[in-house]
């Protein structure tokens, strides 16, 4: 037998990895700001701010559109209580995605909690909490959460539910279009019949669970709610529950599709009819297929943030392609693994096709990798675009051993064998009679025969390697015939005889299709070959279904720059109200001022300064000042002497703020001749 050598990989494929890193940066460079998965971009009041006066609301501004309930909100007081609504406003405005919750009058001073959880456009659950106090920080019993939301037991069955969806559309998608458009005989192929079976069954099973868990997973996270009818009708109204919906709807077409596919389209013989039904299957395969895929384009990341007309059909074809790669890949393994023979034909036209998918899969993954990562400090910096590199790197591995792949599918099987014939028939030049012996041979070495009947297993090996020292054809077919006329006359007399002749049978059958398949190096070189890509592509859709429920670099990015910007205490729309705590170094020189400066806008403003001593009681000062410096516009000191108005309390009217920014606040104190001290505070002033 001549020595087999791996193939080599060419030139080409350097090159293509070189070209989609070049698209990758040029589109990363000029990337835009945008957002995809909503976070808290800002609240009113902020977390850690410390108010003069209670506010008769809370506000909370969002990244991208949300849903809310009348519990998305709760404010609680330092004991814990309740002391918002449940009244939630819409504020929203533009581009502005603000919601509110009022406040019951006569809060006292302490420290409030406030907690929120919602749902994003995106369909993933966020939540988060924060604290701001009234007059003064106070001891609060509130204990927040330690487990994130969609996370526990619901969250890692949602998990799984949502990976075993994707795992069984690729394979549902991809089985079927290997059968159709790569190797129509395979449709009576048992092995692929229940692979295309089992792939429908999983992505039913699976969008089922996704539904009865999406109560508790964008909820209160525990299992028993999965049975809340009343929560189930809530999940129907929303986006997502309208799109799961939708695919069990279409996966009883794709049942339909099932059915003919493997029923009606393996008995027709006339070709015409076959041809016209290939066409009709390809037609509804392909509409199905696309309706399936756009459920998620529909309900997740693509249907928000930038661009989503284009987005959610670049999704789709980016789905339907990973689908057509490694669904097809893995009819492919089980073909070669299980099926007794398949065209060199086949698996050159699943080559192309794979080919084709790679190059789409490269064209919307370059696109949608701009849109939700957006900068290369995103990439590298964010736990979004970590996943990314490595989903990158997979793909980069899964295509150099596709690429093996394809030189061994080019070494495939002689070229004057037709394609009707098994791959490695024939390939040592041995008859089929000298085969079966060897076959036979193999299966009593194995013990597949009785033990009762290893006697008669000789003789009939006996008779095998007699038939394989006969020279022609014709000697061959006396010969096997003779032997079928003498099994027949003993299945005759004796039953038992004849179920031991009949597994002696099965088993010769088994061995020599074993050796059939195994007996072409190039055959099994593919077999590895497609094997190691399977196992790589499990990896992938495993780090792409995490990637599908990780906050996009973008947003991440945008959350991180607006808690950055935290150190302000006020928010436009809201009086400016801070408390700054003082000590002069001298007797009696300690106290707090709580400044208000209203409405805390660009223009007119009131200023109004209360100054206390430890005790809460007002505390008369020789003399207080105050100046607003904006540092970033090069603007201030703009100085502020307020008037007296009674002991503890100073007001300077027409306060004038040039432009919104974030100002320095300083008050200058001072409480005896000699004792003073500055304080100052960043505020962000609308």
């Amino acid at each position: 037998m001549p020595t087999t050598t791996a193939p080599r990989l060419g030139t080409a494929l350097v090159r293509l990895l070189l070209v989609a890193a070049t698209l990758l940066g040029t589109l990363l460079a000029a990337a835009a700001p945008a957002s995809a998965h909503a976070a808290l971009t800002g609240s009113d009041p902020q977390d850690g701010a410390v108010v003069a006066t209670a506010p008769k609301d809370v506000n909370l501004t969002f990244s991208e559109q949300v849903a809310m309930s009348d519990d998305s909100i709760r404010v609680l007081d330092p004991a814990g209580n309740r002391v918002d609504t449940s009244e939630i406003r819409d504020l929203c405005s533009g581009s502005i995605v603000r919601y509110g919750v009022g406040l019951r009058a006569g809060l006292p001073e302490g420290t409030y909690t406030v907690a929120w959880q919602t749902v994003s456009a995106d369909s993933h659950p966020i939540a988060g909490a924060f604290t701001f106090s009234i007059g003064a920080p106070s001891q609060t019993s509130v204990a927040l959460p330690d487990q994130e939301v969609g996370g526990g037991l619901v969250g890692a069955l949602y998990g799984i539910a949502r990976y075993l969806s994707y795992a069984g559309f690729v394979v549902l998608v991809g089985g079927g279009a290997f059968v159709l458009a790569c190797w129509p005989r395979g449709a009576s192929v048992q092995a692929l019949q229940r692979l295309v079976v089992r792939g429908w069954l999983t992505l039913t099973a699976a969008t089922l669970a996704m539904l009865l868990l999406r109560n508790p997973y964008t909820g209160s996270g525990e299992l028993a709610d999965a049975f809340d009818l009343g929560g189930l009708g809530s999940v129907l109204e929303t986006k997502t529950g309208a799109a799961l919906i939708s695919r069990l709807l279409l996966l009883g077409a794709a049942a339909l599709f099932i059915a003919v596919l493997f029923g009606t389209y393996t008995k027709r013989t006339d070709e015409k009819e076959k041809k016209d039904l290939t066409f009709g299957l390809a037609i509804g395969g392909t509409v199905v297929a696309a309706g399936i895929a756009g459920t998620w384009a529909l309900a997740e990341h693509a249907s928000t943030g930038i661009q989503p007309l284009i987005a959610m059909p670049v999704d789709l074809l980016h789905l339907l392609a990973v689908a057509s790669w490694l669904g097809g890949l893995t009819a492919l393994l089980v073909a070669l693994y299980r099926a007794p023979r398949i065209e060199r034909a086949a698996v050159e036209r699943f080559s192309k096709i794979a080919f084709g998918s790679v190059v789409v899969l490269a064209a919307t993954g370059l696109y949608q990798s701009w849109r939700q990562v957006g900068s290369w400090s995103a990439l590298t910096g964010t736990s979004y675009g970590r996943l990314l590199l490595a989903k990158i790197g997979l793909v980069a591995v899964l295509v150099g051993i596709a690429w093996v792949s394809r030189r061994w599918t080019q070494r495939l099987g002689d070229p004057t064998v037709s394609d009707g014939a098994p791959v490695g028939a024939g390939a040592d030049g041995r008859s089929d009679a000298s085969a079966e012996a060897d076959a036979l041979a193999e299966a009593d070495a194995l013990g597949e025969a009785d033990e009762a009947d290893k006697t008669d297993a000789s003789e009939a090996e006996g008779a095998a390697e007699a038939e394989d020292t006969t020279e022609t054809a014709a000697g061959e077919a006396a010969a096997g015939e003779a032997a079928a006329g003498e099994a027949a006359q003993e299945e005759a007399v004796d039953p038992e005889r004849a179920a031991q002749l009949a597994r002696q049978r099965a088993a010769v059958a088994t061995a020599r299709t074993k050796r059939d398949r195994d007996a072409d190096p190039e055959r099994t070189g593919l077999r590895r070959s497609v094997l190691t890509e399977a196992v790589v592509a499990v990896v992938l859709l495993a780090v792409t279904t995490v990637l599908t429920s990780t906050e996009p670099g973008r947003t991440e990015e945008e959350a991180g720059r607006s808690q950055s910007a935290a150190g302000s205490t006020a928010v436009p729309e809201r009086p400016v109200d801070i408390r700054l705590p003082f000590d002069t170094g001298g007797a009696a020189g300690k106290g707090t001022v709580r400044l208000s400066l209203d409405p805390g806008r660009t223009g007119a403003n009131v200023l109004h300064l209360f100054v206390d001593d430890p005790d809460g009681r007002p505390l008369d000062l020789p003399e207080i000042k105050v100046a607003f410096t904006l540092k970033a516009k090069d603007v201030g000191p703009l100085p502020v002497v307020p008037d007296r108005i009674q002991a503890g309390h100073w007001s300077a009217n027409g306060v004038q703020i040039p432009m919104a920014g974030d100002w320095q606040i300083q008050v200058t104190v001072r409480t005896s001749d000699i004792d003073q001290t500055t304080i100052d505070k960043n505020v962000k002033i609308g």
